[in-house]
């Protein structure tokens, strides 16, 4: 089955501030790297969308099947919806996610 990789605009949103700050505190050079290897982890979910993790974060209960990938330290959370993949959050890792996976993946 072919898989169509969706980013919603929250987590695109996500993707320019992270690109931003690293842009502002580093270089832009390392912000073009991370983008970039970021977009190719999301787009690797295509081939293997069942290999995500569920994230620990997550409150019992939720019955949508929530997985994610990782670009250390960054976490990119996603659904299989039917040949759909849908990002919803790209975050850093290292941040308490438990209340902003809440908050983004029931407001949509």
């Amino acid at each position: 089955m072919k898989y169509r990789v969706l980013i919603t605009d929250a987590a695109q949103a996500d993707l320019e501030e992270i690109y931003e700050w690293i842009r502002d505190h580093d270089s832009p050079a390392r912000a073009e790297y991370v983008f970039d290897r970021v977009i190719q982890a999301a787009e690797s979910i295509a081939a293997l969308p069942n290999r995500g993790s569920r994230p620990r974060e997550l409150l019992p209960g939720v019955d949508a099947d929530y997985r994610q990938v990782f670009f250390k330290p960054y976490r990119i959370i996603y659904e299989v919806d039917g040949a759909d993949i849908v990002v919803h959050l790209i975050a850093d890792g290292r941040r308490n996610l438990q209340s902003l996976l809440v908050q983004r993946l029931t407001a949509e």
